[in-house]
């Protein structure tokens, strides 16, 4: 009996550490190093099944490892210098560390040499860090794989280096999810454009895009914080008469494009076709609507209006031209966004059109004591453009808004969509 049961407590001890290691050894971790790794560490954190990702210096040596001291000059082309690389621990049962690597393939260019873009230096240096010869084996598969692609494209060799982790150590707190904590910058996208299936590739077609005037919106090929941003406060609440159209870099074929487009994202100005200027990163909704009155209004009286506090001349062109129009509603010339309702329009023989209330939660009010006066400005909310000014001697003991004409467009009410 006592042999019975001393065979019983092996079996089961056993059996509870083979279920416990069986519960474990799918959590696997890589390290890799594709340039900078703010925007790498938040790649990673974007694919399902990885767990975390931390920034951090690797397999350098005689020197201290942190920031200060791998960006020392001296250290610039160093080949004993840390890497910056991301420690990517993810669940193998829900993400392969062969999906893995081509999302490291594909999001950065394995043919630069100790460089990512602007970022010079041995610390930007290409680098899969293996810690078993699975991994190694792993990723010698995928390499062989990719640089037949790169090959096909015109690309030259792979740079990258694949040699066994040796140290690593977490870098600064302040570079731990960096773009988290400064939100309101761009993510470098130094891809090729090359991806493992063509599947993944959307070819899109840039025909309507070489006709008239267009906003194209540069957006990441993989998780891009402040593209998500820019959609969220920004894009996709624009309603306004230029089109926008979201791009990756390697859609862009067919236009003349001159800004850099490594950035996401990247707002471009585009007019048939050719980029008039572009600015790479995140933009509020204030800057985004004054470069988009750039390049709608140029130098016109509407431009002064809308961002100089300017005035229609009296009995303007547009002022004539919307005194009487059908049954409708004025919205902003440069959101779209609806401000002023003909229902509430009357004629005030001011020179300037007037209502007596805007469209609800579409305007706000400033002090104005400019010019030795003491008004009230009107805003649009939507982009924060001058509009106007409300004064109290409308009719019935209603308010007047004195809105200026060359800042709106007119939709008849019949086109307006449900």
């Amino acid at each position: 009996m006592k042999k019975i049961n001393k065979f019983l407590i092996c079996f089961l001890i056993t059996s509870v550490m083979n279920i416990s290691a069986n519960q474990t050894n799918h959590i696997q971790t890589i390290y890799l190093g594709s340039g900078c790794f703010w925007g790498a560490e938040k790649g990673y954190e974007s694919l399902e099944g990885v767990i975390n990702a931390e920034s951090g210096y690797a397999n350098g040596y005689g020197i201290k490892p942190n920031y200060r001291s791998i960006i020392q000059f001296k250290n610039k082309y160093n080949e004993n210098n840390y890497a910056e690389v991301v420690k990517v621990t993810f669940n193998n049962n829900a993400i392969t560390l062969e999906e893995i690597l081509k999302h490291f393939f594909e999001t950065h260019d394995p043919t630069q040499l100790n460089r990512q873009g602007n970022d010079v230096g041995t610390q930007y240096r290409s680098t899969i860090l293996f810690s078993n010869e699975n991994q190694k084996n792993i990723a010698l598969e995928i390499i062989e794989e990719y640089q037949k692609l790169l090959f096909a494209s015109g690309y030259g060799n792979i740079k990258t280096k694949l040699e066994p982790l040796d140290n690593f150590y977490l870098a600064e707190e302040y570079h731990q999810d960096y773009l988290k904590k400064n939100p309101n910058g761009y993510c470098p996208d130094l891809s090729t454009g090359i991806v493992f299936s063509e599947k993944d590739k959307d070819l899109l077609n840039n025909d309507s895009l070489l006709l008239g005037k267009h906003i194209l919106i540069l957006d990441s090929q993989t998780y891009c914080p402040y593209c998500d941003k820019l959609k969220e406060n920004v894009t996709n609440e624009y309603k306004g008469s230029i089109p926008l159209s979201y791009r990756t870099s390697d859609q862009l074929h067919g236009l003349k494009i001159q800004s850099p487009t490594w950035a996401t994202p990247s707002i471009l100005f585009i007019e048939n076709g050719i980029e008039i200027f572009g600015y790479q990163g995140y933009l509020s909704p204030k800057e985004f609507y004054q470069l988009l009155g750039k390049f709608k209004l140029g130098n016109t009286e509407a431009y002064d209006v809308a961002f100089n506090k300017g005035t229609d001349a009296r009995f303007c062109k547009e002022y004539q031209i919307f005194k009487d129009t059908p049954d409708g509603v004025f919205i902003d010339k440069l959101s779209g966004e609806p401000l002023f309702d003909t229902k509430d329009r009357f004629v005030s023989r001011s020179g300037w059109l007037s209502f007596t209330k805007p469209v609800d939660g579409s305007v706000y009010e400033l002090p104005d004591n400019s010019y030795g006066m003491e008004r009230t400005e009107i805003r649009s909310v939507s982009s924060d453009i001058h509009l106007g000014h409300v004064f109290d001697d409308g009719p019935n003991g209603m308010p007047r808004y004195c809105i200026n004409a060359t800042v709106l467009e007119f939709i008849e009410r019949k086109n307006i969509s449900s």
